[in-house]
């Protein structure tokens, strides 16, 4: 049988209550002993105990966990900003000295920033390898366009889509340069719509 948490609470507090009172005398009690003095107040209930509370409040509604392998479905269109960091060789851009693992550190050092609540936009203005202000919108597989600026997924770099479909409107993530799914460097992606 399943108790709620407001029957484990009656319980324990009936338990309780229980517990405290004293035996019953066979004889009945005379008038003067049923009524407390004059100058004594009158005993109060028998409140229930923090840890009872405690215990009932941690009782779950759904003993059922969360399963951490169930992912959200994904949107149909997404719009996205973001700021690459690219490096030599990896775009056809006069100028880039870059080494991959300055790229690499630099982009993770503007992803913290813009995780502790930096202005993104500003970042991009001054460190992207793309043109400013860095916003597509796509549409996820399977969908139709919804407009002439919207892109299919499949015709972008994966890891962009990969990056931005899981992502909530306002959260950020970071694509690692990958030869095959980011070969332009690493792509700092924030989900604006």
């Amino acid at each position: 049988m399943r108790l709620s948490s407001i029957g484990i609470v009656a319980l324990l507090a009936g338990a309780s209550a229980c517990s405290q009172e004293k035996p019953m005398d066979k004889k009945a009690p005379d008038a003067a002993a049923t009524q407390p003095p004059a100058k004594e107040p009158a005993p109060k209930p028998a409140e229930p105990k923090p840890a009872e509370v405690k215990v009932a409040e941690s009782v779950p509604a759904d003993p059922k966990p969360a399963d951490p392998a169930v992912k959200e479905p994904e949107p149909d269109h997404i719009r996205v900003q973001h700021l690459l960091i690219a490096f030599k060789g990896t775009l056809p851009k006069a100028g880039l000295t870059r080494t991959r693992e300055e790229a690499k550190t630099l982009a993770y050092e503007l992803y913290e920033k813009v995780r502790k609540g930096e202005d993104f936009g500003p970042l991009i203005k001054q460190y992207t390898d793309d043109s400013y202000p860095g916003i597509y919108a796509m549409a996820n597989f399977g969908k139709p366009l919804k407009g002439t600026d919207e892109f299919a997924r499949n015709r972008m770099v994966a890891a962009f889509g990969d990056t931005g479909f899981p992502l909530k409107v306002g959260e950020y993530g970071i694509a690692d340069f990958d030869p095959k799914k980011s070969p332009f460097g690493w792509h700092i992606v924030k989900r604006i719509e």
